[in-house]
């Protein structure tokens, strides 16, 4: 199982549940080997799925769920075609949010705007949410956010964020909510949510805006709520599993099926609902129909998102 980011994360602890209880679904009970391969975003282990790894069942991946949009927007580093992929499942759905340390002078999105020095934000690479989000703030709600790229893994930010190295990050929410440092920094206020971007307000931020909530209120224009919209709903890829292309359809079942019943077995949702991971399992064929949707975008929608995430 490889798995596109460093050891601790919500990717990595997924992987390892996974690899622990799909093979009880599997002919043979096999023993399933969790192999971190971080490095830009996830870009490293995408390329590494699609072009190395035999197509023989025996290799599936944990991905970015941002993969598409480097490919979308025609990334020269992106070395694969999604719509290819051999789509397992995922454990969960991914909404987005932004954190910044409380000792920050960035109080909420607007102070974000009228500074006169942007915030620095940590980021894994052009396909990690960290960068996504940016990009996204900044063409949607004329800001500037400094993105410091090139951490192997989400829990390097953390880190850098303790350190002072950077003030902010852009993640999926599951983490914030399910792991440290985060349980520990909310018991000190050590950092604020300053947006959220699921469609409605979460329960245990109940001050944070949306971003469609700020759209309202700045009268957002329609096309750029369309362009959040494939942006942040790309969410639902979740941490997905892949195998690389070719992959005999029925090993691609046989795996799908696997994965189906270990997120149905009671000894995973007791495992997860301790560890405080959310659960909210994604089929392999409702995550390849997305694929498929989000490669066949309007060209004015797909040009839009090739300006809102140019690298910058």
């Amino acid at each position: 199982v490889v798995v596109g980011f460093t050891s601790g994360g919500f990717y990595d602890r997924w992987a390892r549940m996974l690899a622990r209880f799909m093979p009880k679904y599997i002919p043979g009970k096999p023993d399933m080997i969790v192999q971190n391969m971080p490095g830009a975003g996830g870009l490293i282990a995408a390329n590494y799925t699609f072009n190395v790894a035999p197509p023989d069942g025996l290799t599936v991946a944990s991905l970015s769920y941002g993969l598409y949009l480097d490919q979308m927007v025609g990334r020269s580093e992106a070395k694969y075609d999604i719509r290819k992929f051999g789509w397992i499942g995922s454990p969960e759905k991914s909404d987005v949010l932004l954190y910044m340390r409380s000792d920050a002078p960035y109080k909420s999105i607007d102070d974000i705007r009228k500074a006169s020095t942007p915030p620095k934000c940590g980021s894994t690479g052009t396909s990690g949410t960290d960068f996504i989000l940016a990009r996204l703030l900044e063409d949607t709600l004329d800001l500037k956010i400094n993105t410091v790229m090139g951490y192997p893994g989400g829990s390097e930010i953390d880190l850098a964020v303790e350190k002072g190295e950077v003030q902010c990050r852009g993640m999926t929410s599951a983490p914030y909510f399910g792991r440290e440092p985060f349980i520990s920094w909310a018991k000190r206020n050590f950092v604020n949510v300053l947006v959220f971007g699921g469609v409605k307000r979460d329960p245990r931020i109940p001050d944070t805006p949306t971003l469609y909530e700020i759209f309202d209120k700045e009268n957002t224009p329609e096309e750029s709520r369309q362009v959040a919209d494939v942006i942040l709903r790309g969410g639902d890829f979740g941490r997905p599993l892949v195998t690389p292309p070719g992959t005999p359809a029925d090993l691609i079942k046989m795996l799908r099926d696997a994965h189906a019943k270990a997120m149905k077995d009671p000894a995973l949702l007791d495992e997860a609902t301790k560890g405080k991971m959310e659960v909210e399992a994604v089929s392999g064929e409702d995550l390849e129909k997305l694929a498929n949707k989000m490669m066949s975008m309007p060209p004015a929608v797909v040009k839009r998102v090739k300006n809102v995430l140019a690298a910058k």
